[in-house]
């Protein structure tokens, strides 16, 4: 069975607003991102889906990768140095450029939410928001290829110019 491409379109909720314009030196996860604050701003017309959110710490946010103009099926990752398959890695140049951070929520104001740990390039546009509920996803015997070389390197690692 052979199966056909498919077009999806979606449409941005919300955008980020973050300190980072450029994406050279900008953390790769938010672990690397403790401490740095942003918004979402929501659009006015979904801001009633944010209701009862507060109660939520944490947050997932799914986004577009606006900036990425290319997708490569292989890559050097930011914590490696040899050529993966972009499915084995969290890089950015993907055949669909989507994002996926999940965030610290400080408050919200109306339709801004104020969070913390953030790792987004200012504007980018915010598909989907999340709570992040640990008895949905824990997960204790996980292994993690060729990223466990690179264990605890995140949080000092930033973004450089490879897929620009």
């Amino acid at each position: 069975m052979q199966q056909q491409r498919m077009t999806i379109q979606f449409q941005a909720i919300a955008t980020v607003h973050s300190p980072f314009q450029d994406r050279v030196g900008m953390p790769i996860q938010p672990t690397g991102a403790e401490g740095i604050q942003g918004t979402v701003e929501v659009l006015p017309e979904f801001a009633p889906g944010l209701q009862d959110l507060e109660g939520f710490s944490h947050l997932i946010l799914i986004y577009h990768l606006h900036q990425i103009q290319n997708s490569q099926l292989t890559v050097v990752p930011f914590l490696d140095t040899e050529t993966r398959g972009v499915f084995a890695t969290r890089s950015p140049a993907r055949p669909n450029p989507i994002g996926l951070s999940i965030v610290q929520l400080l408050r919200r104001d109306e339709n801004i939410l104020h969070i913390v740990n953030v790792d987004m390039l200012d504007g980018t546009p915010v598909l989907d928001i999340k709570p992040y509920i640990p008895d949905f996803d824990p997960r204790t015997e996980v292994k993690m290829g060729w990223v466990e070389q690179a264990k605890g390197q995140v949080v000092n690692r930033k973004s450089d110019d490879r897929f620009l």
